[in-house]
Order: C-alpha cells, then sequence, then structure tokens
C-alpha cells in the first residue's frame, strides 16, 4: 500500500511538474524568467518542473499568479485540494492544457466560463431568497 501511495504521489509531482512546465512555455517564458518573476530560485522552480520537489502551497501561489493560472488549478494538480469539490478547475484545467488555443484565448474562456458560474450561483440564491418560507403543511400528522 505504502509503494502504491508514494508511486502516486509521484505520478502527481510528474504530472504538476509537466503541467507548470506546459503553461511557462505557452507564455513564452524561460525557467530563469519565470523563477525571477516568482521569486523562486532557479534549481528549485527545475526540480519542480521535474518532479522532483513538492512546492508549498505558499510556492503554488506565486507560480499560479506569474503564470496567470489560478491557484485552485494548481491545488488540484498537487493533490491538496479535491477537484471534486472544485469543478471548476477541471474546466480551467482542460481549457489551460489545450494547445490548439492561444494564451489570450484560454484566459478568455476561463473568464467567461467563471462569469456563467458566478451569474448562475446569484440567480439560484436570488430564487432561494423570493421563494421565501415554506407553506405550512396541510397534513394534519407533519
Amino acid at each position: 500500500m505504502a509503494r502504491l501511495r508514494s508511486a502516486n504521489l509521484g505520478d502527481q509531482l510528474n504530472s504538476l511538474g509537466e503541467f507548470i512546465a506546459a503553461q511557462r512555455r505557452s507564455a513564452e517564458l524561460s525557467l530563469r524568467q519565470l523563477a525571477e518573476q516568482t521569486g523562486i530560485s532557479n534549481p528549485y522552480l527545475s526540480q519542480i518542473e521535474r518532479g522532483l520537489r513538492k512546492p508549498s502551497a505558499e510556492v503554488l501561489q506565486q507560480l499560479s499568479k506569474a503564470l496567470r493560472v489560478s491557484a485552485e488549478t494548481l491545488y488540484v494538480r498537487a493533490g491538496i485540494l479535491d477537484p471534486l469539490d472544485h469543478p471548476s478547475t477541471t474546466v480551467e484545467m482542460a481549457v489551460l492544457a489545450d494547445p490548439g488555443i492561444s494564451e489570450r484565448q484560454k484566459h478568455v474562456l476561463i473568464e467567461i466560463y467563471s462569469s456563467f458560474v458566478r451569474e448562475n450561483e446569484r440567480s439560484a440564491a436570488d430564487q432561494a431568497a423570493t421563494a421565501g418560507p415554506p407553506s405550512p403543511s396541510t397534513d394534519p400528522f407533519h
């Protein structure tokens, strides 16, 4: 069981590192440029990309800002957050991983998607608020 868990963690780190490297290349940043923008050392960033190191949440936050990716997306990739609790990140990850569209197009799609999610949440909250309290039951046994 321990081997399975450690192998799975290794796969997760490689996946995270590969994702970060792909986002860096997509943003047309060198490893050195990303290191400068985030304040993360070049060797440490290289180790993250190669799946040799597990970055902290703080490091992921710095990377998310520089790469213009949501922190939640990186947290899900790192196994910090459960993807089932953050369904929007799966949409974001799919868009961000698509090599067929430009970086600008990816961010526009994510913004549109996020605005739809927010609008639907507001609409559901408004409907719940206008529905008022439940009507009294006509069932004499209730």
